[in-house]
């Protein structure tokens, strides 16, 4: 990891953060140019019942429709948590570059079980199983805690006990 790459990934707790405020799943994501540019940024939205409105998700959607695939394949997504499966697969074939994430989803899966959340329906791969191209970065232990703290506040705010 890079220094440059700290304010993104800083911007993606913000982002994370947001969406927890919003009553929604705290995941933040913001989708940067070769040249440092932010280009989109997005956040949870599944509150409402579509689980798949990852921002990963909808960032490589973006992506798609609005950069050349040499542009796609020089940016790089930063995410306050690593892809889930479903967001992995969806950035691999849309040929984005790199990866950065905050907190790996081994330490969500520890969190979860921490916090007495029952696993989700889809299993928690790390990303280079699913999309074994990618390179990836992460975590990032500067901003663990932050992720962590978010993830607390959800579970214990709306039910289970830590």
């Amino acid at each position: 990891m890079e220094a440059a790459d700290l304010p993104h990934l800083r911007r993606c707790v913000e982002l994370a953060a947001e969406g927890l405020d919003a009553g929604d799943e705290p995941f933040g994501s913001v989708l940067v140019s070769a040249e440092g540019e932010v280009l989109a940024e997005d956040r949870n939205r599944v509150a409402g019942g579509d689980h798949t409105q990852h921002p990963e998700f909808a960032l490589a959607r973006w992506a798609a429709a609005h950069l050349s695939p040499q542009e796609r394949a020089a940016a790089t997504v930063y995410t306050s948590g690593e892809h889930c499966p479903m967001c992995s697969a969806a950035h691999a074939w849309v040929g984005l570059g790199r990866i950065v994430y905050v907190a790996s989803s081994a330490q969500l899966g520890a969190w979860l079980d921490e916090f007495g959340v029952a696993p989700g329906p889809v299993a928690a791969l790390p990303i280079n199983e699913v999309a074994p191209g990618v390179p990836v970065e992460g975590p990032v232990p500067e901003l663990v805690d932050e992720v962590k703290e978010l993830h607390r506040r959800l579970h214990t705010q709306s039910g289970p006990a830590t």
